[in-house]
């Protein structure tokens, strides 16, 4: 599997070894954790063919998670990790005559800048995009779709929505570093409704769906997943908070207004070369303003998908009590 060194793919090499899965992890970085688990791990650039083919070398199917992410960078570098790391993975599996791919994608690829209630998988991919991340993640899961249609092998793409957990480097320490220095609004009403999905609900995703690759009616389709228990984005977020003994988010911004500085931001950025992401972003204020939230019906019925199994409270909690260790200084003689 690619990307297996990162937040998500760690959780899936894991749950692939206690499900007695040989593993080869190719990554950027070195990780003697996932050594010692039996991982067997490759460093490595998904745009190095040489590396991606030896990784590749006597398995069986591909587990594909490597991926630039974030709200803010060039299209140049999105497209060419995000789609020509694809294209790579791809290429290199019809090389190794390996027909078996699991690829993780994106909700994000169906935005378009409206809301979304209860939606499914019979959405189009989005347009009028404002940032290269989803259409760059749009672009790799058609290369994907198109390689399984086409006969050479079987594809399930997941789009797990806003994964957190106990070891999440973006997510959640975002809103507690904004949130502590009073930094993070509610931008709109603040009644949006967003779905999200616990990382250990995502990695379980992700072997069932390997082990869905054998059911005809599951193959060459995409799932949307996630906790399944959506509430308002606020409530969620400062359900958080409140753990962490951090005031609630209370104060708003019209979502107009939002979207126009998020302009602004982007144009200074662009314009001055900036380094860093601003403050604020059309994409991000569209995230945060709007209610964005799917069904997984299908991914219950054809995967066997049962995220009861790692509830949010339960989470919430196990991240609050990771995040205080962390925050405790070690002492000692």
């Amino acid at each position: 599997m690619t990307g297996g060194g990162g937040f998500l793919g760690s959780y899936v090499v894991r749950n692939l070894l206690k499900a007695g899965h040989e593993v080869v992890s190719f990554q950027r970085r070195p990780n003697s954790e996932l050594q010692r688990d039996g991982s067997e791990v490759v460093q490595g650039n998904l745009l190095d063919p040489v590396a991606l083919n030896g990784a590749m070398e006597g398995c069986h199917a591909v587990i594909h998670i490597a991926a630039m992410a974030g709200v803010w960078g060039s299209r140049e570098s999105y497209f060419s990790v995000n789609v020509g790391g694809t294209e790579s993975v791809l290429r290199c599996m019809e090389e190794q005559g390996i027909e078996k791919l699991v690829y993780c994608s994106s909700p994000s690829v169906v935005f378009s800048g409206e809301e979304f209630e209860g939606a499914d998988e019979s959405l189009p991919y989005g347009s009028n995009w404002t940032f290269a991340y989803p259409e760059s993640k749009a672009v790799a899961e058609q290369l994907v779709m198109e390689w399984g249609q086409s006969g050479k092998g079987k594809v399930i793409a997941l789009r797990p929505h806003l994964i957190w957990g106990v070891g999440d480097p973006h997510l959640f320490p975002s809103i507690i570093q904004r949130a502590k220095v009073s930094r993070l609004k509610i931008i709109g009403n603040g009644r949006n409704r967003v779905d999200h999905t616990r990382v250990e609900n995502a990695a379980a995703a992700h072997v069932l769906a390997l082990e869905a690759l054998d059911k005809p009616t599951a193959v060459n389709r995409a799932y949307f997943i996630s906790q399944g228990d959506t509430g308002t984005l606020w409530d969620w977020v400062n359900s958080l908070l409140s753990r962490l003994d951090i005031p609630p988010v209370t104060r708003r911004i019209p979502y107009g207004l939002a979207h126009s500085v998020g302009f602004v931001c982007e144009l200074l950025w662009k314009l001055g070369e900036k380094s860093g992401v601003p403050p604020m972003t059309r994409f991000v204020a569209q995230a945060m303003a709007k209610s964005h939230w799917f069904s997984i019906e299908a991914a219950r019925k054809e995967l066997g998908y049962q995220p009861e199994l790692f509830p949010t409270e339960e989470g919430l909690d196990a991240y609050a009590q990771a995040w205080r260790e962390e925050q405790t200084p070690l002492t000692g003689p």
